[in-house]
């Protein structure tokens, strides 16, 4: 079984923290079924507070855009609106919320996951998981983490075409400090045969950082985008086998 414990991050459950937060990043997918594989890119997130979007130079704002459009709830309503909307529809309450998410760059926007941190009083109550598949689709995970940043909710949403429906998710969200680290393990009865971790450190989101960034990693969702298309395909020429889509594969959200 893949521990995801080899690297423990001690959470930071401040809420005191800058505007905007840059953390270069390294996302690593791990497969341990018939056909083992690893597959890892470097790239970058923003953490940003819902209520507070960041003011960039108008040369850069094409290239940071945090879009309602882009997420959960109205696309006609704001980030804060719409989040505050499930928590409250689910009987949490926060004072503060924060975004770690890919922006829309150059009109372009793919976010495998987006999580927002809901805080209160400083310390973390809820987390949303938002998972968006390479159809079109969005779900949302409502997640209540232990000390840790852990839960534990079921699949319930098609994501990729090499792993079958079923199963639960073992999620690690601790709000980012300094550091930041997310890990999603798909379990299967005794198995794990899925493991991704997002790790990062983290710069203040200057205008210095966020030139950058661009500069290292130019239209970094279409990137993405692309390099993940590109593992699928690489995965389906060494004979994995493909999963049935269900036809709500591009469905639209809902919570746990």
């Amino acid at each position: 079984m893949v521990s995801l414990d080899e690297r423990p991050v001690r959470p930071d459950r401040r809420a005191d923290r800058a505007n905007a937060t840059i953390y270069r990043s390294v996302i690593r997918h791990q497969r341990t079924t018939s056909v083992a594989r690893t597959f890892q890119y470097s790239s970058y997130y923003w953490l940003i507070d819902v209520e507070a979007l960041p003011s960039l130079p108008p040369p850069l704002r094409p290239f940071a855009r945090f879009r309602a459009s882009d997420h959960l709830g109205d696309p006609a309503g704001t980030l804060a609106g719409n989040a505050r909307q499930l928590l409250s529809d689910n009987g949490i309450d926060a004072d503060q919320i924060l975004l770690l998410t890919s922006p829309r760059t150059a009109g372009h926007v793919f976010n495998p996951l987006s999580v927002f941190y809901c805080l209160r009083g400083g310390e973390q109550v809820a987390a949303i998981a938002e998972v968006h598949n390479t159809y079109g689709g969005r779900h949302v995970y409502l997640l209540r983490p232990d000390d840790a940043g852990r839960d534990q909710v079921e699949k319930c949403f098609y994501v990729s075409p090499f792993l079958p429906m079923g199963g639960r998710y073992l999620m690690r969200t601790p709000v980012p400090g300094d550091r930041l680290s997310v890990s999603i393990a798909l379990r299967i009865g005794p198995k794990t045969p899925f493991v991704a971790t997002l790790t990062g450190d983290g710069v203040p989101a200057t205008t210095g950082h966020i030139v950058a960034a661009l500069l290292r990693w130019p239209l970094v969702t279409l990137r993405t985008s692309a390099l993940i298309r590109w593992q699928g395909i690489r995965l389906w020429l060494r004979g994995i086998p493909v999963q049935p889509r269900p036809a709500d594969a591009t469905g639209g959200e809902q919570a746990r």
